[in-house]
């Protein structure tokens, strides 16, 4: 309410919608602009009516009406343009323009902002214009009183955006960003300021834009991690509705990779017994993660930017095009531009997906997050395995010297951390992983980091190369070397299988030792000649 040493003075938008009527039948109606004025306790001294030029005879029958009801109220009326009233710039602008001409005398009058009329767009703008002080007032709104028919004064509200109500609004949005932030870090606690900051802007493209993000990084710096908390958040904010969708696409090759991503029709090449959808249409509404997305071949590359352009796709061997809207995350640890530059990457599919690019630090850079990793590891660990483990202090303290020292490489960051703990973790008596824990496992990660050229009885660089092999996981790696010694100790693959597979293969019909031995090395592109000549 005003005071009652100050004139009030309301300012609204003139509702060609609800203030229409030139009739006598408008008398019949509510009408917002004019029932302002007909309130006995809201004793209106100027109405200052904006208007559209050509809503100027509409503004004219207002204006009278409103010295029907209340002789004493003053209205003036205001020109303005809206070339487009649904566009929020322009209509900003405008409305803007009318603030900055406007003389406001905050010392003799009060000023009521009436936001019921005009389109939502004007009625935004006028609120941040109040908010921000342009208009210097508080919010009117007025309503109907549908429980009284015949009733043309309805009810009104004042709202008063006073500092302390938009403190409260602001500390609670700055809670709910804090525990975005939070949940995007698996509420591990870090310290190191270049990833907190990278994760600050993470949040607010997630939640802000559909558009595809890229995660650069080395291996196993947490890209898959992230990219499924970013499809969490933004399901939590019920932004995304379809599912979560994740390959690697360095295990895609020929027409498995279009087929995989793509889908196909039955018949569309061997072993295509039935049609199959593909990973593109799965993440229909929803997210779809392409992890290692430099491995793609140049045809799945010129289709993905055709899907992510146009939303649609053929799937292999149909003429029939299939719709997918969703949003991309892709992952690499490749210089992708410098893979445009030896013709080994699409330079317009780079361009498509670089708009968001965030480069995730290896653990080595972020050395002070080190400690509560450990204890989220730990955590993790004690969670799935349903049982409590955690250091004695002395056992802590040394290897958390040893982690966050220059001696430890982490060459395969959080993937490494992960298995180091795993490893105490499943060798820890009673619980508590102890000093001689520790120093076994140091020296195992010093073996794992040495030269290749130094490591003992490892022949996967060999077979693989150096930069396949670091991309194993060491339990697939302490497994697959398991196999490959057995394979040389063989004369045939059919004997390393039965070797391999004694217990299980008592339990078939009909074991086929080669069959499963084959099938297992090509999940590395191993064959069984390879092994044999290395």
């Amino acid at each position: 309410m005003a005071s009652k040493a100050k004139k009030l003075v309301v300012i609204g938008l003139l509702g060609p919608t609800l203030d229409r009527g030139t009739d006598s039948y408008r008398w019949e109606r509510w009408r917002p602009s004019v029932s302002v004025c007909q309130h006995e306790e809201l004793l209106v001294s100027r109405f200052e009516l904006i208007h559209e030029k050509k809503f100027m005879t509409l503004a004219k029958t207002v204006e009278t009406d409103i010295h029907s009801v209340s002789p004493e109220t003053e209205v003036r009326r205001h020109e303005v343009t809206f070339r487009d009233a649904w566009d929020f710039g322009d209509v900003y602008a405008a409305l803007h323009d009318f603030t900055r001409q406007y003389h406001f005398d905050t010392d003799t009058e009060d000023y009521l902002i009436h936001i019921t009329t005009g389109t939502h767009v004007a009625q935004i703008c006028l609120f941040l214009l109040t908010e921000a002080r342009y208009l210097p007032g508080k919010l009117l709104q007025t309503s109907p009183n549908t429980r009284k028919e015949g009733d043309r004064v309805g009810f009104y509200s004042i709202i008063d955006l006073d500092l302390s109500r938009y403190d409260q609004l602001a500390t609670r949005f700055h809670q709910e960003t804090q525990e975005s932030l939070d949940f995007l870090k698996s509420g591990i606690k870090t310290q190191n300021k270049e990833f907190n900051g990278l994760i600050e802007m993470v949040e607010r493209v997630a939640i802000a834009s559909k558009d595809p993000v890229l995660l650069m990084g080395p291996t196993g710096a947490g890209k898959s991690q992230l990219a499924r908390k970013i499809y969490e958040l933004k399901k939590s904010r019920r932004q995304c509705k379809g599912a979560f969708v994740e390959v690697n696409c360095a295990t895609l090759r020929g027409d498995s990779a279009m087929s995989t991503l793509f889908g196909h029709t039955k018949g569309s090449f061997t072993g295509a017994v039935k049609d199959r959808a593909g990973l593109l249409k799965a993440a229909d509404g929803g997210l779809l993660f392409l992890d290692e997305i430099g491995e793609l071949g140049s045809d799945e590359q010129a289709m993905l930017l055709r899907a992510l352009e146009e939303h649609i796709f053929f799937p292999l061997g149909s003429d029939q095009e299939v719709e997918s809207h969703f949003q991309l995350i892709a992952g690499t640890n490749r210089d992708l531009q410098a893979e445009v530059q030896n013709g080994n990457f699409r330079e317009d599919l780079l361009a498509r997906i670089n708009l968001w690019t965030f480069r995730l630090p290896g653990l080595r850079e972020r050395r002070e997050d080190i400690e509560p990793n450990i204890d989220y590891e730990l955590e993790r660990f004690s969670r799935e395995n349903d049982r409590r483990v955690g250091f004695n202090k002395e056992a802590r303290s040394q290897y958390l010297d040893f982690a966050q020292s220059s001696e430890a490489e982490w060459r395969a960051n959080f993937r490494d951390l992960n298995a180091s703990i795993t490893r105490m973790a499943l060798l820890a008596n009673s619980g508590r992983i102890n000093e001689s824990d520790v120093d076994a496992e140091i020296q195992r990660l010093n073996q794992n980091w040495k030269p290749k050229g130094q490591q003992i009885d490892s022949i996967l660089p060999t077979l693989l190369g150096s930069e396949k092999a670091l991309k194993i996981d060491p339990f697939d790696q302490a497994q697959l070397e398991y196999v490959i010694k057995i394979c040389r100790e063989s004369k045939s693959l059919s004997d390393a299988g039965r070797k391999l597979f004694s217990i299980s293969r008592e339990q078939k019909r009909n074991p086929n030792d080669a069959d499963r031995l084959r099938k297992y090395l090509l999940r590395f592109d191993l064959e069984w000649e390879q092994i044999a000549k290395a």
